[in-house]
């Protein structure tokens, strides 16, 4: 089964500040703030919610399909894509335009302060969802408002069943709008803060999102996730990690694995325990594209963490 994975692809540049931000903001001056971090640390990464989501699920064994516009400085993430076997049929060159970047420090407690510039992103509508044939499960990922909602207007008409994931793109959303998306979707997911935001501007309670949709998961970083389904809350909790190197692109692993048990037919709350899994191993591991995983050794893994088989 192919999965269409509707979302940024872009290049991340990571900075590390070798101290805490809360040691050097000033709560009383933020009306004036001009600060400067010293960053020893940079890498540069190959990153966008959607190339991350796609790398989880193809170590997985999944079959990704992004769905994507990228800029002219394209072709060193077409050649990495194509080195894993994702194809890059539907991502699409918008001339004269670069790549979504994104920049991101990252200081000693995990916090992180991100500048993004969305580029050739900005065009993500102009890629078909009906172009993309034989695909019949997906996901929206973060986005250009438009991109976004013509995709989930789109995979609903195709029938394709698909996850509703804003993230950082929720706050282009208003109310109505994100009504609308959750009648389009089967499922949603977004983290503890997202959660609260989407609440706020729908009025609804997070019981009452789920009963919009087949499920809502809810991830709460070290604290686990919350799967709403069926009327109840199953709480799905972290796995310790071996490390602790890198938050970035956790939550696109933890949805890659998400994605593979709902492509394999699992239930909702398996597949955000394997979720769960991965990103507890991205997390040991400095990038978002970087983590190398085994079946057998992601099997081994998860019967230990929750006493279940997982194949």
């Amino acid at each position: 089964m192919s999965v269409l994975i509707c979302g940024s692809v872009a290049y991340d540049t990571i900075m590390v500040f070798h101290d805490r931000f809360k040691n050097h903001l000033l709560p009383d001056q933020l009306h004036i703030l001009n600060i400067s971090f010293l960053v020893p640390d940079m890498r540069r990464d190959f990153g966008g919610c959607a190339g991350n989501i796609a790398y989880t699920l193809k170590k997985l064994g999944g079959n990704p399909l992004i769905m994507a516009t990228v800029g002219q400085d394209a072709d060193p993430y077409r050649k990495r894509l194509a080195g894993f076997g994702i194809p890059d049929t539907h991502v699409r060159e918008i001339p004269g335009s670069f790549t979504a970047q994104c920049f991101i420090t990252t200081d000693l407690d995990d916090n992180q302060i991100t500048a993004f510039h969305p580029g050739a992103m900005s065009f993500s509508n102009q890629v078909r969802v009906a172009e993309a044939k034989g695909a019949t499960l997906g996901i929206i990922g973060p986005d250009s408002r438009e991109g976004m909602l013509e995709h989930a207007r789109d995979m609903h008409a195709e029938g394709i069943r698909f996850v509703f994931d804003p993230g950082q793109g929720l706050p282009l959303f208003d109310g109505p709008a994100l009504l609308q998306c959750l009648e389009w979707a089967t499922w949603c997911t977004v983290n503890d803060y997202e959660a609260q935001l989407v609440a706020d501007k729908t009025g609804l309670t997070l019981e009452q999102i789920a009963e919009r949709v087949e499920a809502l998961i809810v991830t709460r970083g070290g604290e686990g996730s919350d799967v709403y389904v069926g009327g109840r809350v199953v709480k799905v909790p972290a796995v310790k990690p071996e490390r602790i190197a890198d938050p970035t692109g956790c939550g696109d692993a933890y949805r890659g694995g998400l994605l593979y048990g709902l492509a394999e037919g699992w239930s909702v709350e398996k597949a955000a325990r394997l979720g769960s899994l991965m990103g507890s191993i991205k997390i040991a591991v400095k990038g978002p594209q970087n983590h190398e995983i085994t079946r057998e050794g992601v099997a081994a893994a998860y019967e230990a963490a929750f006493g279940e088989k997982l194949f």
